[in-house]
């Protein structure tokens, strides 16, 4: 599959979770739940996976944790928040380059319908 295939079984999977729990659970819920439905259809799934920061010649090797990772080829970061404000946008394009990924998916359940809260960041794609 190819990363917005990847990303379209991502949002029908999110719609399921947000539509069975609703909005207003701690965010870790939502990861353990999210990461359990698309494991349920066929997709690998690394949850909080430390990835390095390389700096010149200095590597930082937790240098920040994404929430999900799907199928290596996704980034899913999950809120729980009532609004979604710049700079998470911001950290998804940064986790997106510093992986060389493309696609990343931002994705808040805190929103009472979860078409508003979920937002695509693209890097080269």
């Amino acid at each position: 599959m190819n990363e917005n295939e990847i990303a379209s079984v991502i949002v029908d999977a999110s719609y399921k979770v947000h539509k069975t729990l609703g909005p207003g659970l701690l965010e870790s819920a939502y990861e353990t739940v999210l990461a359990y439905e698309l494991q349920q259809r066929k997709l690998m799934v690394s949850r909080q996976q430390a990835l390095p920061v390389v700096y010149e010649s200095l590597v930082l090797d937790e240098g920040y944790r994404a929430d999900l990772i799907v199928d290596k080829k996704v980034i899913v970061e999950l809120k729980s928040v009532e609004k979604v404000i710049p700079v998470h946008k911001k950290q998804l394009l940064t986790y997106l380059r510093l992986s060389n990924m493309k696609l990343g998916l931002l994705i808040n359940f805190g929103d009472n319908l979860i078409k508003d809260g979920i937002t695509r960041v693209v890097n080269h794609l």
